[in-house]
């Protein structure tokens, strides 16, 4: 059998076809010819449509790919990950557990307990967080969303600065002692200086900023001029964080006078955030730069240079570098900008929500930011509206318990397989049949060996 070019093979097919022949029958022959090196070779065990990125079976539809994207996969992460939870939440239910025991005698009663219990709870949920119908007017049926936001507010703008990172290949876990730096330079400001409305407030929001921005800016910094691991040093700093705070926390000058409990002083009321929608809500301005914050890392990201830049040193550092991009000044910079965002929820705490200083400022948002990052795909907008789920959850998880028994762990529980399903996309796809890798038809298999054979001849 003499060899021949793979090429010149596929050509010739093209060029004896019969002239009414089919473009795809063409396609097929000129695909064939070159998987299988002219007829010389066995064709590969995996389809050369599927080799070059093309779904195989077809030609892509719109259904199939709104339906396979990241996106769609968030959503049916969260939508499984509330199903097992509903499961759990039936499984520590009395009812549940009085009518398994004549599961098989009537079935009926059991699964109806099963579905009376999940949805109790999510609908529990959904009052305690969305919109209470049972609220005496308006405003108080509301209440619950305004909640929502309030605390959605610090895990918007820290999971920002993670997502931040993800993009510039960096794992910015240190969001926590970011918070905390920036809650205790905006605290010291709130409380210790007396100076105009509106000016005394930019100050706070300032101080909060640039204290999270060091914080970070000395992540990246060590990471370029030492090559320390991030994962490390941002670790390091959290604890770093927590106990200066702590230790400044017993100290006179963080200590409300007479009083020895590690409490700041009340900032004055020129430094704190004012409410937006009056004071029946503690929704406040935080929310507001929140969103401002999100539109400024997406125009970041997608329109400016330096955001291009992130991403390249995040998709390739030694491809960037050759490029001519400063992949050290990258680190340095996208670190701190990173530590602002984290810092802007910091501010959001002292100034906004809590109006003082304690050891729990950050609570588990620095954290909890993380989650958030992942489930928005490290996208601006993704982040945001994964900021507004966990903020939910969070405010309606109380109400759950209230209502219906339900331990408030289920929701942490909920929270911890969102982040399983998001970090697994081919698992939930699969659960769904959502794989876009469909195994070729049989048909296609048959018709390349026969064209194998024809051009081995």
């Amino acid at each position: 059998m003499s060899e021949k070019d793979p090429r010149k093979h596929a050509a010739d097919l093209h060029r004896d076809k019969p002239r009414g022949a089919a473009p795809a029958a063409e396609e097929t022959a000129a695909v064939v010819a070159l998987d299988t090196a002219g007829g010389a070779m066995e064709p590969s065990a995996v389809p050369a449509t599927a080799q070059s990125g093309k779904l195989p079976g077809g030609p892509d539809t719109l259904f199939r790919k709104i339906f396979t994207g990241s996106g769609m996969v968030s959503v049916l992460a969260v939508f499984l990950a509330l199903v097992i939870g509903g499961l759990l939440i039936a499984s520590t239910d009395e009812q549940v557990g009085k009518t398994s025991t004549y599961l098989f005698a009537r079935p009926a009663d059991f699964l109806t307990a099963v579905w009376n219990a999940a949805t109790g709870s999510y609908i529990a949920l959904f009052q305690g967080s969305i919109f209470n119908p049972r609220g005496s007017s308006v405003a108080v049926q509301f209440a619950p969303f305004m909640e929502t936001l309030t605390i959605a507010t610090p895990l918007i703008t820290a999971g920002l600065g993670v997502a931040l990172a993800f993009r510039a290949g960096l794992f910015n876990i240190g969001a926590q002692g970011q918070i905390i730096m920036a809650g205790i330079l905006a605290a010291w400001v709130g409380f210790a200086l007396d100076l105009p409305l509106g000016l005394h407030l930019l100050l706070v929001l300032v101080a909060g900023i640039v204290g999270g921005a060091i914080w970070g800016g000395l992540v990246g910094l060590l990471k370029a001029r030492t090559g320390a691991h991030e994962v490390i040093l941002t670790i390091m700093f959290n604890y770093i964080a927590l106990y200066f705070l702590r230790y400044l926390l017993n100290t006179p000058a963080f200590q409300r006078p007479g009083d020895s409990n590690p409490i700041s002083p009340i900032l004055d009321p020129t430094a704190v955030y004012p409410q937006i929608l009056g004071t029946q809500y503690r929704l406040h301005l935080g929310f507001v730069l929140a969103i401002a914050a999100t539109v400024l890392v997406w125009w970041l990201l997608s329109r400016s240079t330096v955001g291009f830049e992130f991403r390249a040193v995040g998709a390739n550092p030694k491809a960037a570098q050759t490029a001519g991009i400063n992949v050290s000044r990258s680190t340095i910079l996208v670190m701190a900008i990173a530590g602002a965002l984290a810092g802007m929820s910091g501010v959001a705490q002292v100034a906004g929500t809590e109006k003082v200083l304690t050891d729990g400022v950050a609570a588990t948002y620095g954290f909890d930011a993380i989650t958030v990052a992942l489930l928005g795909r490290s996208t601006p907008w993704g982040t945001f509206a994964a900021g507004l789920l966990f903020g939910a959850f969070r405010a309606g998880a109380v109400q759950m318990q209230i209502q219906t028994g339900t331990p408030i762990d289920i929701v942490l529980v909920v929270q911890s397989l969102i982040v399983l399903f998001i970090a697994a996309p081919p698992l939930v796809r699969a659960v769904f049949g959502l794989n876009p890798r469909r195994r070729k038809p049989a048909a296609a298999g048959t018709s390349r060996k026969a064209a194998a054979t024809g051009g081995a001849a």
